[in-house]
């Protein structure tokens, strides 16, 4: 299932070997990232006092038209490490302090990663978080059962329609609702101690302009599909317009206080009372992260 020989670890299934071709994603046959350093700009749970120790991957199985990281994501900038150096940054950001290992956009780098894990497991003493678009295959979720703690999954879109415009994955809809319940039931209720997440699954859900009854649509899906206490809904206000989107007028903009609002209330009106709500502030570019491989240069 993990072969990059014939790539089938997301639901593209593009079955090409990546020793010698790049599928959808963009992926070969190493590792390749932006950044390692601690982060303080997720969920509370996770960030802590300290901050969660991020590792951004380049590459994605989703290639978002509103994409906040299209530097890494489709624009080749990274640097290619080994997997004993991906095992080192894992300790780094241990002995640097972080409360857990957060890995953005893993999906193209299971093997490596497992592999990694494997190496140093007797001596990671912090929770891994597997931070994702949402664009996964259950049964990889179930072959990560032993190495990730904690999810922090995107659900993007309820909408066929609107995930084939913006991510070109007309599917996504169904694989995000199938690995969700697989990250569910392996990973059960959250588990919070201290008042950081050792385990449990985070869904985070952005807003779009134009486009709050879909946000509705998907609330209502997971109330219809899952006790409410079984994962912590994090609904995201930060959508920032990126350049080129000159193809997509309604989302070329911030969405209103009005859009944002009415998901929020929405969300609470159906029970989602522990849910994260962020600030409408957070709309700005200067929450993206600087790729410049801080972290990833100590590595040889």
């Amino acid at each position: 299932m993990t072969d990059i020989e014939k790539c089938i670890l997301c639901p593209r299934n593009c079955k090409v070997n990546r020793n010698n071709l790049k599928g959808f994603c963009g992926a070969g046959n190493s590792v390749k990232i932006a950044r390692a350093a601690l982060h303080f700009w997720e969920e509370p749970i996770i960030s802590g006092k300290n901050g969660s120790g991020t590792i951004f991957f380049c590459h994605c199985n989703l290639m978002c038209a509103y994409c906040q990281n299209k530097k890494i994501s489709s624009g080749g900038f990274g640097k290619n490490i080994s997997t004993s150096g991906l095992s080192k940054i894992f300790l780094m950001l241990q002995d640097m302090g972080a409360h857990n290992i957060n890995l953005v956009t893993p999906t193209p780098y299971i093997p490596f990663i497992i592999e990694a894990i494997d190496s140093i497991k007797p001596h990671l003493n912090i929770p891994v978080v597997y931070n994702c678009g949402g664009y996964e295959k259950p049964e990889i979720i179930s072959l990560l059962n032993n190495y990730v703690d904690i999810y922090l999954t995107d659900f993007k879109y309820y909408d066929k329609a609107l995930a084939k415009k913006y991510s070109l994955a007309e599917n996504y809809p169904d694989f995000a609702l199938a690995s969700l319940e697989k990250m569910v039931e392996t990973k059960g209720a959250p588990v919070i101690e201290n008042g950081l997440m050792k385990k449990g699954v985070i869904v985070r859900h952005l807003v779009l302009p134009s486009h709050r009854n879909d946000s509705i649509a998907i609330l209502n899906l997971l109330k219809e599909n899952f006790d409410t206490d079984r994962f912590i809904l994090s609904l995201m206000s930060q959508y920032f317009p990126p350049e080129n989107l000159d193809n997509f007028p309604e989302i070329n903009r911030k969405i209103t206080t009005f859009e944002y609002n009415s998901v929020v209330n929405h969300a609470l009106n159906i029970g989602f009372s522990n849910a994260y709500i962020q600030e409408k502030s957070s709309a700005d570019k200067i929450y993206v992260p600087d790729f410049d491989l801080s972290g990833v240069d100590l590595i040889e």
